[in-house]
């Protein structure tokens, strides 16, 4: 096994209050394509740039073509868990884990078994009508055709923060609070470019921060160990997963 590889599965070892800090990466090894990565939702050629598509104030003015764009590219129905959600689900039954901190809206977390985990940004599978609160889940997103409409005729929408919109407090708080006391803080699969989420790492006080990302971050230098490799490869292989 690799130096650091080593060094990630031995401090795991002795740790029993470990958080996990997760992005796009994390989900790109179930087919997921990464928001900002040269193929992904990004680079893709609209006749709106996708920061305006999937923002609040063009949902509420074009929701048919909001719609349009959310069905085609960012619901991926058939994605499943890979090594590094079932490697977290793992260590969380072992007791070592406590929270799964993710800025992915897709559920593969929970799909591989994880219990606590705390979507920044939403989730794909809980969708409500905006005007009398009924809930309605993926498979009636996907199967309705045009704006999913709830039967009172209000509009659904999908419970993940577009742009313009705040993060939930709560989950916010309860970020900060696992992070504060964690003793070891995992990151992996993020360019921790996004905020306020990107912050939350400032909150940790441990000595055991490890940065797993194929590229290099702005926060490599504060890391106690970087490790530029594939995160389902890793976490599979320190956890015995794969």
């Amino acid at each position: 096994m690799k130096e650091k590889w080593q060094q990630l599965k031995e401090w795991i070892g002795e740790s029993g209050n470990i958080v996990f800090f997760g992005g796009a990466g994390v989900s790109t090894e179930s087919g997921i394509p990464d928001f900002r990565s040269v193929d992904g939702l990004y680079s893709q050629q609209y006749d709106y740039p996708p920061e305006t598509i999937i923002s609040h104030s063009f949902y509420m003015r074009r929701p048919e073509e909001f719609y349009r764009f959310y069905k085609d590219r960012m619901l991926f129905t058939g994605a499943k868990p890979n090594a590094a959600h079932k490697a977290l689900a793992k260590l969380e039954a072992e007791g070592k884990l406590k929270a799964v901190i993710t800025q992915n809206i897709d559920g593969l977390h929970q799909m591989a078994g994880s219990r606590e985990v705390l979507e920044l940004h939403g989730s794909v599978h809980r969708n409500y009508c905006t005007r009398c609160g009924e809930f309605y889940d993926l498979d009636y997103i996907v199967k309705s055709d045009g704006v999913p409409r709830c039967s009172c005729g209000g509009v659904i929408k999908p419970d993940v923060v577009l742009y313009e919109e705040g993060l939930d407090t709560r989950t916010l708080e309860k970020s900060v609070d696992y992070i504060s006391k964690a003793d070891m803080l995992i990151i992996g699969g993020t360019s921790l470019v996004v905020y306020p989420a990107a912050g939350l790492i400032d909150y940790y006080r441990g000595n055991k921060l490890v940065l797993i990302n194929k590229a290099a971050t702005s926060r490599d230098s504060q890391a106690d160990l970087v490790i530029s490799d594939s995160i389902g490869e890793v976490l599979g292989a320190v956890t015995g997963v794969v």
